[in-house]
């Protein structure tokens, strides 16, 4: 393991926005390009999957740590807070909280499940923005679960209930009538459609960091 000083240390908890949280479990020297860099070798549990990243490039890709209990506590407050509703056109709110999770903050993941929860009271999910979903739940379960030391069935539970306070399912779907007039069209894809909207977001991780099972 290299010595030289580095963000995180081995054995520390991380959040890799696009991939989920994980553990720092090796760093390490490689030679690219005739050049020694130095490596974050990564264990994500959630796809039971090792990879390597850049010490250099983890700003870019969002990788930080794992938050404070305040700052955990906080998100969840975020989710059961009111919102203004989000437009009925899935590629534009697709895009947008793919955005959000590319930043990959706590209070961003928490804020994409807040409002395609209540969208998908509203009306189902396209398939490809039923999996942001998916993983920004899981993402915003796993983080929440470490920062405050609780089981994840808890956290799980705790989640939902400020996805579903009393009372407020009922003004989510009156304010989400504002959009109804807009397209909406579109929901199944081709694979054309696809491409075009998630470009270059495959190209997250670099080139260069191979996955080491």
């Amino acid at each position: 393991m290299s010595k030289a000083k580095t963000p995180f240390k081995v054995n520390q908890k991380i959040v890799y926005p696009s991939q989920g949280v994980g553990k720092i479990i090796e760093i390490k020297e490689k030679v690219f390009n005739d050049e020694k860099l130095l490596y974050y070798v990564m264990y994500l549990e959630v796809s039971d999957m090792t990879i390597m990243v850049p010490v250099a490039r983890c700003g870019e890709l969002g990788i930080r740590a794992i938050v404070s209990q305040d700052e955990a506590m906080a998100a969840l407050q975020k989710i059961g807070e009111d919102f203004e509703p989000i437009t009925s056109d899935w590629k534009l709110r697709y895009q947008m909280n793919l955005d959000l999770l590319k930043k990959g903050t706590v209070s961003d993941i928490a804020m994409i499940v807040r409002s395609l929860y209540h969208r998908s009271k509203v009306k189902e999910l396209p398939i490809l923005e039923r999996k942001l979903y998916d993983s920004a739940k899981k993402l915003l379960e796993d983080e929440i679960s470490f920062a405050l030391d609780k089981p994840l069935e808890e956290v799980e539970a705790l989640i939902h209930e400020k996805l579903e306070p009393a009372g407020l399912q009922n003004e989510v779907r009156r304010g989400a009538s504002a959009f109804d007039g807009l397209n909406d069209d579109d929901e199944f894809l081709n694979e054309d459609d696809e491409d075009d909207i998630m470009g270059a977001d495959e190209d997250d991780e670099d080139d260069d960091g191979d996955d080491d099972e």
